[in-house]
């Protein structure tokens, strides 16, 4: 089946994924990082549980839940772009369309940003979605530390956008999430990330 005919469904995990056109850089500083982790909160969380993430410097991770509680009052057509099946999918293109058009004025470029259309797997067991939670985790050398990925905002106390407590009822508990992702104790202030977080 293409990717553009795989409609998202409600109440489904899927893991959303994509890189940069030609493998090129889709983030080039910290700036870029957070702005985009901007737009999710506009884009995926009204509409979206988010379960894990990672941003790599090409690419990027989501793990997302569809939520089944949207209000679809609006007037969909019966198909194509525009149907009611194709609404979580319209709203990942808005949010990677939008960041698309904020980097192109920023660095005045023109064209796409990621290849396109996004990738989409579903998630259909436990199993695979807490190894998927730890692979996306992993991505980077040192994800212990890294800023732009869920990892540290699961483990944290501060305030966050991913479902936290569902993470961790996955693995048991925050103890067992940590062990399951081989992390050493944490010996730095987990703080220093928090504006890095969703």
């Amino acid at each position: 089946m293409k990717i553009r005919e795989s409609h998202l469904e409600p109440d489904r995990f899927y893991h959303i994924f994509n890189r940069g056109i030609n493998s090129k850089l889709a983030f080039l500083n910290n700036e870029n990082f957070k702005f985009f982790l901007q737009k999710a909160k506009i884009y995926i969380v009204p509409y979206f549980e988010i379960y894990a993430y990672c941003l790599m410097p090409n690419h990027f991770h989501f793990i997302l839940k569809t939520k089944s509680e949207i209000d679809f009052s609006a007037n969909f057509k019966e198909s194509g772009l525009h149907s009611e099946g194709c609404f979580y999918s319209k709203m990942l293109s808005k949010f990677i369309n939008s960041y698309t058009q904020s980097f192109n004025k920023v660095y005045q470029r023109s064209g796409p940003v990621f290849e396109s259309p996004f990738k989409r797997i579903l998630v259909d067991s436990e199993d695979y979605l807490r190894n998927l939670i730890i692979y996306i985790h992993q991505n980077p050398h040192s994800f212990q530390e890294y800023k732009f990925s869920s990892y540290l905002a699961i483990i944290s106390e501060f305030e966050t956008s991913i479902e936290r407590d569902k993470v961790l009822e996955l693995f048991d508990d925050r103890q067992n999430f940590i062990k399951s992702h081989q992390n050493e104790d944490l010996s730095f202030n987990i703080n220093f990330v928090k504006d890095f977080q969703l």
